[in-house]
């Protein structure tokens, strides 16, 4: 057989020796002992690695000849626990392996780094341990008081890690023990089946405070007591429970918290939180066992070639691949150059590797004729299974491996007796009552969880469900019950429509006129023959117009004529006017002036604000407003029809799982405008409306839309010629502006109203 090659040639050495000389190992008086190998980025972020004993080192330092490779071997050293192997890269540091061999003498412990470039480095030694720097360059070994210096820092941060604390809780339906662990602490969990627990920190220390017993039986949770202590460099903590619970460990942060409850009995508001870190729509899983399923699982060639992640426990021993990717093994790579080798010995050395308890069947014979090259040992044990038409069974740290039949052949087994011990249980009845749906709709949506022997049924009275079945197939059902019957979200909308109308209306203009008479009669001949008397006045006769102010005797002028007739409309509320009249002693020349202006500003605003509350995807409406008849003629004569004219608002919400809301919204606001009517005198009806589809975060107010128009004019009435004249044109012309505003805007705010109760918050 040939050896391994980097980076696991050490280690296969190491196993053969073991597995054909298997021989025994003593320990001298004055060895020392490796504690621990950390590997870093280092100061200069081109790697560093950090061998911590407890004794003076001696070593020696070597390159191998690909110069991949840097091997110290610590002579008198031997490794406080099993062989250390670290695949992670820092700098080019690609993986540390250790390993201690049997010596004539004394032990001899080899530290091979595995290098992803040509660097140089330094080794630097400190009284308990050993400092090996990289740096960009060459290989060369490099030492002094600088890397002694760097030495000692990294020795001082490579501190072990520690408990922190350790604290119990008692809730409703759990009990929790938290856990303050530094963030690269790692952790194993066993669930006894005889009321035990233990979490088992490897390579941690803990504080003498903390190792104690804790009696928390008289809380009457599911939790009776609580032994932490330390076991050869690690942390154990020990918790007798009650034997009809099970325990889980949940990572947050810098805690582990560790939850006993009975299978099938939190409530989903302990479970979920949303992206953002606040309280979100919790999402519901229920777990729905059928037949084998937690049988162990098989596993085929095939599927661990594939990298098919069947269970939990298999997805963390093969990673989170995906089915057909390259990359769904997550096993340390390594090299295997085999020529006919027992498979026994074959399937011992992946199980060195891989940290795994492989149990072989005694059926499982043959010899391997197997060449890989950095492969994962996830991939290399499928295809050496494969080949030998064996299958696997993971539960745990442990693996069985056997014929493929064998393992087929148990797991129908057990499956047959699994459905024999269902058809033999005894049946139970639960009344489960439904607080916020429809028992008969929940009934259809759990009856596909009943077993053949399972029956259901609903009371309508008091909206209960009646379940007879077997014990696990009601705790199914009661789940998912729980899980459905759940109050519906309630959505306040409000919406506010706000108007504003300004307008401004300027008129000005002017009245003029007047008489002038020569005549003998008035006692001022022309002294011509022709024309021997001459008369002017003006022209203008408009018995409609007003004429106060155009007579100093009579407000109102019976018959006025006007050279100038373009005035502005005055009145009761609408602007002034001003009058000046002019004459001789006899009357004979007479001239009348009226002056008229208005001047008009207003504005108007208008709020209205419906609202209303309706459920999660229910459409909810309201209304105001009135209704405007109108006659309609036709052969069978007259008819009167109504028109509406209203304040609406339609809207159906939907609660997102964030907690936001999508609506469909639509609003009106018609009103009839008696300014403007038709032939028959009816009112014209002005319409307003919104339709549309938007996400709304709860509370928070969205402007759905608006409108903005603004109307502007100016007029100029004037006599023609006279009133382009500078300055005097004035007397001749009627000045006329307006300008008027109009805004609509539409607001809308949601409001979920019983937010903790529908969403778990």
């Amino acid at each position: 057989m040939r050896s391994l090659r980097f980076p696991i040639r050490p280690l296969c050495r190491l196993a053969l020796l073991l597995a054909f000389l298997a021989p025994s190992l003593g320990f001298a008086s004055d060895e020392s002992t490796v504690k621990d190998v950390i590997s870093s980025d280092g100061a200069n972020g081109k790697g560093q690695v950090v061998i911590r004993l407890d004794g003076p080192p001696v070593y020696q330092a070597r390159i191998d000849k690909a110069r991949k490779q840097l091997i110290i071997e610590l002579s008198g050293a031997s490794l406080a626990v099993a062989d250390i192997a670290q695949v992670e890269h820092h700098g080019v540091v690609g993986g540390v392996l250790a390993q201690t061999y049997p010596g004539q003498d004394q032990k001899l412990t080899r530290v091979t780094i595995s290098l992803l470039e040509e660097a140089s480095f330094s080794v630097a030694t400190e009284q308990n341990g050993l400092v090996v720097s990289f740096s960009p360059g060459p290989f060369e070994v490099a030492a002094g008081d600088a890397a002694e210096a760097a030495a000692k820092k990294t020795l001082a941060e490579a501190a072990p890690l520690a408990l922190l604390d350790l604290r119990y809780a008692h809730a409703p339906y759990r009990d929790v023990i938290e856990l303050d662990v530094d963030t690269r602490a790692r952790f194993r969990l066993e669930n006894g089946t005889k009321g035990r627990s233990t979490l088992t920190l490897p390579r941690t220390a803990i504080p003498a405070g903390l190792e104690r017993t804790l009696d928390v039986g008289a809380f009457g949770g599911a939790v009776r007591s609580i032994s932490s202590f330390g076991e050869a460099g690690d942390v154990v903590i020990d918790v007798s429970r009650n034997p009809k619970t099970t325990s889980s460990v949940e990572r947050v942060g810098n805690r582990l918290v560790w939850s006993f409850y009975e299978p099938g009995s939190l409530p989903f508001s302990l479970t979920g939180v949303g992206k953002d870190g606040m309280a979100a729509r919790r999402s519901k899983t229920v777990s729905v066992e059928e037949d084998g399923q937690d049988l162990p699982q098989i596993h085929t060639p095939e599927s661990v070639l594939r990298g098919s992640t069947l269970v939990p426990d298999e997805a963390r021993a093969f990673g989170p691949g995906v089915l057909g990717q390259a990359d769904a093994y997550a096993g340390r790579r390594i090299d295997l150059d085999l020529k006919d080798a027992d498979i026994h010995n074959v399937l011992r050395l992946i199980g060195d590797v891989s940290r795994r308890n492989i149990v072989v069947a005694d059926e499982v014979k043959g010899r391997v004729t197997i060449r890989l090259r950095n492969v994962p040992w996830d991939q290399a044990l499928g295809v050496i299974l494969q080949s030998k038409r064996l299958g696997m069974v993971e539960q745990g740290n442990m693996i069985r491996v056997a014929p493929l039949e064998q393992l087929q052949k148990e797991r129908e087994l057990e499956m047959e007796r699994r459905k024999i011990a269902v058809r033999l249980a005894p049946i139970e009845t639960r009344m489960m009552p439904i607080s916020y749906a429809q028992a008969s709709e929940v009934a259809q949506r759990v009856k596909v969880l009943l077993s053949s022997r399972g029956t259901i049924a609903t009371d309508d009275r008091t909206n209960t469900l009646i379940v007879r079945d077997v014990g696990p197939a009601l705790d199914q059902v009661e789940e998912l019950t729980r899980a459905l019957d759940t109050q519906t979200p309630q959505v306040l909308v409000e919406a506010r429509i706000v108007e504003a109308t300004s307008n401004y209306i300027k008129d000005v203009g002017i009245q003029w006129g007047g008489s002038g008479t020569m005549s003998s009669t008035t006692g001022n001949p022309t002294g011509l023959a022709f024309p021997s008397s001459v008369g002017v006045t003006g022209g203008s006769n408009d018995a409609n117009q007003p004429t106060g102010g155009l007579s100093p005797f009579t407000p109102i002028v019976t018959n006025p004529n006007y050279a100038v007739n373009l005035p502005a409309a005055s009145g009761l509320g609408r602007g002034g006017a001003l009058g000046l009249t002019l004459g001789s002693i006899d009357n004979n020349v007479n001239l009348a002036v009226r002056l008229s202006a208005l001047e008009t500003s207003g504005l108007l605003r208008i709020l209205s604000s419906p609202r209303v509350l309706t459920l999660d995807n229910l459409e909810a409406k309201i209304s105001q407003g009135t209704l405007i008849p109108f006659s309609q003629i036709s052969a069978q004569g007259v008819q009167t029809v109504f028109q509406e004219a209203k304040l609406q608002l339609l809207v159906r919400p939907h609660v997102t799982a964030d907690g936001s809301v999508q609506m469909r919204v639509k609003i009106n606001r018609d009103e009839p405008d008696f300014n403007q009517t038709s032939a028959r005198g009816d009112p014209t009806i002005l319409k307003r409306e919104a339709q549309t589809e938007l996400l709304v975060m709860d509370g928070h107010t969205a402007v759905i839309g608006g409108i903005f128009t603004r109307n502007s004019g100016r007029n100029l009435d004037q006599v023609p010629f006279f009133g382009d004249i500078p300055i005097l044109g004035v007397l001749f012309q009627r000045r006329r502006s307006n300008d008027t505003r109009t805004e609509l805007v539409i607001f809308i705010t949601p409001r979920i109203v019983n937010r903790a109760e529908a969403l778990g918050r």
